[in-house]
């Protein structure tokens, strides 16, 4: 066994049924304890010939441990190892299998379709609505993100801006972060975007955010996402794959949804904010104007 594996749930969970396995759930334990990195990209037609036992029996497997089928528990492995692969193992399992040329482009458009019909099937459209409402209502909303994902976090708090007043964007690695966050108005909504690894940085906002008595949401890549226990509402961009930077589609697109949600519930308000927001971009020339630019070319 792995060092450390019996600190997570799912390899802890194996161990601790060992005793009421049958045999042949013995062996099935003992070589998905040995080889997980193996396990996680076979189908169960292929597990149940590399560890010699029956279909049947890795089927009462993975119902003995909780899950609802065979694609549950593969994913639950799949998180698990993604928390602990380094860059070097992501290059590794992803180099056979990317293909050359525009292979690879196939390779990643099929993987990220994947995503996203996971993520079709995995989002709850109550957890969604409930968090929706919480950004169109709370008087002051933060959002935090650190590393890859302060990219995504960025995102989402610029499409706050033209939706609502009274967001601000954290930076996870700017210790400022702390201050501001003590500071902050009570029970503002705290929102941490955060993808694996899991910056250290962005556990402490979210340690610090809910001992602070604010409304803390996460947005992960998984379930296993070590913030997710000191949130109030969690939603998660699941991953089929073992990205060797990060899967930006899933992700990306559950945020748009999200700030789709959110216009819908700000109404009348919405337009009122963007009508002020459009009159600055004109009186301060923000953006492009065709009609400057067809003055600029002599167009009439």
């Amino acid at each position: 066994m792995m060092e450390g594996q019996l600190k997570h749930p799912l390899m802890q969970r194996i161990n601790d049924d060992l005793d009421s396995m049958t045999p042949k759930g013995r062996i099935l334990a003992d070589y998905i304890l040995k080889a997980p990195r193996n396990v996680v990209f076979m189908t169960i037609r292929e597990l149940a010939s590399s560890s010699k036992v029956s279909e049947s029996t890795i089927v009462r497997f993975v119902s003995q441990l909780g899950y609802g089928g065979y694609g549950a528990f593969i994913q639950a492995l799949r998180d698990f190892l993604d928390t602990g692969m380094t860059l070097e193992d992501r290059l590794s399992l992803s180099s056979g299998t990317m293909g050359e040329g525009s292979g690879r482009l196939d390779r990643v458009i099929a993987e990220e379709i994947e995503n996203l019909k996971r993520l079709a099937t995995a989002i709850d459209p109550e957890t969604v609505d409930r968090i929706a409402t919480l950004l169109a209502t709370r008087e002051q909303v933060y959002v935090a993100g650190s590393r890859i994902s302060y990219t995504f976090a960025y995102y989402l708090e610029w499409s706050l801006t033209k939706l609502r007043p009274g967001s601000q964007m954290l930076k996870g690695s700017d210790l400022s972060s702390i201050d501001r966050l003590t500071i902050a108005p009570e029970q503002s909504l705290v929102v941490i975007v955060t993808v694996s690894r899991y910056p250290n940085e962005l556990i402490q906002l979210g340690k610090l955010a809910r001992r602070l008595g604010h409304t803390l949401v996460v947005i992960s890549d998984s379930s296993l996402c070590p913030i997710n226990r000191f949130a109030h509402e969690v939603l998660i961009a699941p991953s089929r794959h073992f990205p060797i930077i990060g899967n930006p589609t899933t992700l990306s697109c559950l945020i748009n949804h999200l700030v789709l949600e959110v216009a819908a519930q700000k109404g009348v308000d919405l337009k009122d904010h963007q009508q002020k927001l459009e009159q600055a971009y004109r009186e301060n020339d923000l953006l492009f104007n065709l009609d400057d630019f067809r003055g600029y070319m002599g167009e009439e």
